[in-house]
C-alpha cells in the first residue's frame, strides 16, 4: 500500500458518504469528490465506548491512509475504540473550506448515530496526523455547538470533538512556522493575510477548546515542534487541559514510529492520557503480583 494513498484501500467495512447527494460545490463525480468515513467498530468483547475519528495527513494535497490511517485504526480497534476513518476532500482540487465542511459532517453524523455503532457521544475525538491535525483543530475550534430548534437532524447536534489528538500538526500558517506546500493547498497560492491568521489555530484557541495530547519532534524539518507548542501554550493560557510531548529523534510522517524509537512510546502516553480523562477505562489491577 503507498504511503501516499489518497483513496480507501480495499476493504469490506462499511462506509458513509457524507453527502449521498453530492458534497457542497463538487467539481466532479470521482471518488476524490464523495468524502466519506469508513466503520471500524471494536470488538463487541473489548468495546469501551469511545470513537475516535481519524484524519491521516498529506499536506491537503494527499492522504496517507497507510501509516496514517489503516494503521492506526487497527491499533485503536485492538484498544477497544470503534474507529471512524475520514477520506476527506483536499488540494489542489479542492480549497478551504472544503475539508472543514467534510469533518464537521462526519462529526455530526457521527454524534448523531453513536449509539448504532456502540458509541458513548460524549467520549469522540479527533485523531489527526500533519495536515490532519490542522484540521482536527480547525474543527474543535470552527464547530458549533448543538442547536435545539434545528430543523436538520444533524444541526441538533453538537460537532465539537470532545477530545483532539494531535500528531505533528501543521497549527500556524503564519511565518516561519508555515509549511508552504500546506499553505499553498489549503489557501491557494496567495491566500490573503486574514484567511491565513483565521487558519493560524493558535490564535483562536479559548476556554471551549477540547483537552488536546500533542506530540512532535525536535528535528522534524516539514513542520516545526514550534507548531505544537504554540498550539499548547494557547491552551495553557485558557486553562484547557492539555499535554505535549516532543520528542528529540524521529523524523516527520512517522505515524505510531518504529519500536526502535523513543517516538514510537507516544501511542502508549496517548492510552494513558485517554485513561486519567475517563475516555478508556483504567487497566484492570492485577492481583496476582505480591
Amino acid at each position: 500500500m503507498s504511503r501516499n494513498q489518497s483513496t480507501m484501500p480495499d476493504t469490506d467495512k462499511p462506509f458513509e458518504y457524507l453527502w449521498p447527494d453530492g458534497a457542497p460545490n463538487a467539481v466532479g463525480d470521482e471518488a476524490l469528490d464523495k468524502p466519506r468515513i469508513t466503520i471500524f467498530e471494536a470488538d463487541s468483547e473489548t468495546a469501551t465506548g469511545a470513537g475516535i475519528i481519524v484524519l491521516p495527513g498529506g499536506g491537503y494535497s494527499k492522504l496517507a491512509m497507510g501509516h496514517e490511517g489503516m494503521e492506526v485504526v487497527a491499533w485503536l480497534n485492538a484498544q477497544g475504540v470503534t474507529a471512524f476513518l475520514l477520506q476527506y476532500r483536499h488540494g489542489p482540487r479542492y480549497l478551504h473550506p472544503a475539508a472543514l465542511e467534510d469533518s464537521t459532517r462526519a462529526m455530526a453524523i457521527i454524534r448523531s448515530k453513536a449509539a448504532t455503532w456502540g458509541v458513548d457521544p460524549k467520549k469522540i475525538g479527533m485523531l489527526g496526523f500533519s495536515a490532519g491535525g490542522h484540521l482536527a483543530a480547525s474543527t474543535a475550534i470552527y464547530s458549533e455547538r448543538a442547536n435545539p430548534l434545528s430543523g436538520d437532524s444533524l444541526g441538533r447536534v453538537s460537532t465539537k470533538p470532545d477530545f483532539l489528538l494531535l500528531i505533528y500538526p501543521m497549527i500556524s500558517l503564519i511565518r516561519p512556522n508555515a509549511h508552504r506546500g500546506t499553505l499553498v493547498n489549503l489557501l491557494g497560492e496567495h491566500p490573503a493575510v486574514a484567511d491565513r491568521e483565521a487558519l493560524s489555530l493558535d490564535l483562536h484557541v479559548d476556554r471551549h477548546t477540547p483537552p488536546s495530547f500533542l506530540v512532535h519532534t525536535t528535528v522534524d524539518r516539514s513542520v516545526s515542534a514550534e507548531n505544537s507548542v504554540l498550539f499548547y501554550l494557547a491552551l495553557l493560557k485558557n486553562k484547557v487541559p492539555a499535554e505535549l510531548h516532543v520528542y528529540e529523534h524521529g523524523k516527520h510522517g512517522r505515524g505510531l514510529g518504529k519500536p526502535e524509537l523513543a517516538y514510537s512510546t507516544w501511542p502508549d502516553l496517548c492510552l494513558r492520557w485517554l485513561r486519567a480523562r475517563d475516555v478508556l477505562p483504567p487497566l484492570p489491577v492485577d492481583h496476582s503480583s505480591p
